[in-house]
């Protein structure tokens, strides 16, 4: 995909970097139940990565701050970074990174167990580097708005209103206290959101109408990720529409979201539509989900046909 235009808009992600364990197993275990898993394999992963990785495959123009911190898994993603060329910006030395266990059943659907560290937290001075620089997009999760570091980060995107930020608030959206999110809907986000998440979070029975009374609370586009039925999206100018998916053999659905929201923002970044990025997102999220784990090699993305 060429950029339409020669300046493309600067994103900014804020968020973790973590050690995806991914655990392939028939079904879910019961309690007292014992079963065996077909294969167990580790990979970087967390919603910020996984999305910064979509936006740096486009070549779109970012910033990525991620803390890495001490322990195996810190290692571990210090390591994976560094061999992929990702500057980590932030270290915390005074605190181990997590990881998230992943547990995919046969059918491909995936149940998270995450141990949260370093990765999920933000400290204000570690934005003081780059107050000079101009970013026209902000990323932002859930998980690290849930963290008691959040009201933190929602101050900082306060002072910096000329962002347009894109949350996405993940299936944790609704246990998020009123007050962080009363200051986040005021700041007018781009939401990205599946459908139990926004039929949960808007109290709705519908996608549209889920749509409809999240547009309500923030004044913004609405995106809402429908699986095998595709996306649709209530834009800013209230035009609302479908985006089918692109047919695919799903073999894992982990990272599906997060590859989403970030070709949207790396097509925007590079001068496309809303509607055309979305399509974009539809091609690139089935090819998440037809290969193992959470993200595409710079191989895989290659072979990829708009």
């Amino acid at each position: 995909m060429n950029n339409k235009h020669e300046n493309s808009k600067k994103i900014l992600i804020i968020g973790s970097t973590c050690v995806d364990i991914i655990i392939n197993i028939d079904h879910l275990p019961k309690t007292e139940e014992d079963i065996h898993p077909f294969s167990q394999s580790m990979a970087l992963g967390g919603c910020a990565y996984n999305a910064a990785n979509i936006v740096r495959l486009f070549g779109a123009s970012h910033t990525f701050i991620s803390p890495v911190g001490t322990g195996v898994y810190g290692d571990y993603v210090r390591k994976e970074l560094n061999r992929k060329g990702i500057p980590v910006l932030v270290d915390v030395p005074d605190r181990e990174n997590g990881c998230c266990y992943c547990l995919v059943e046969k059918g491909g659907e995936r149940t998270f167990m995450s141990l949260h560290g370093a990765e999920y937290t933000f400290c204000r001075s570690w934005m003081e580097p780059f107050e000079k620089e101009t970013f026209d997009m902000t990323y932002i999760c859930g998980l690290e708005i849930e963290e008691p570091t959040g009201s933190e980060l929602i101050g900082y995107l306060e002072d910096h209103r000329e962002q347009q930020i894109f949350y996405a608030p993940g299936p944790r959206g609704i246990l998020i206290g009123q007050e962080k999110t009363s200051r986040l809907f005021a700041l007018h986000p781009v939401l990205h959101i599946n459908q139990a998440e926004a039929c949960a979070l808007s109290g709705c029975r519908t996608a549209r109408e889920a749509a409809e009374a999240l547009f309500q609370k923030t004044g913004n586009t609405v995106i809402i990720t429908l699986g095998k039925d595709g996306a649709c999206c209530l834009e800013q100018n209230k035009d609302f529409y479908y985006v089918p998916a692109y047919p695919t053999m799903v073999t894992d659905t982990v990272g599906a979201g997060d590859s989403h929201i970030g070709t949207v923002m790396a097509c925007l970044s590079l001068g496309y539509s809303m509607r055309e990025a979305l399509l974009a997102a539809s091609r690139i999220s089935a090819a998440v989900v037809s290969v193992k784990g959470a993200s595409l090699s710079e191989e895989e993305f290659s072979n990829i046909i708009f």
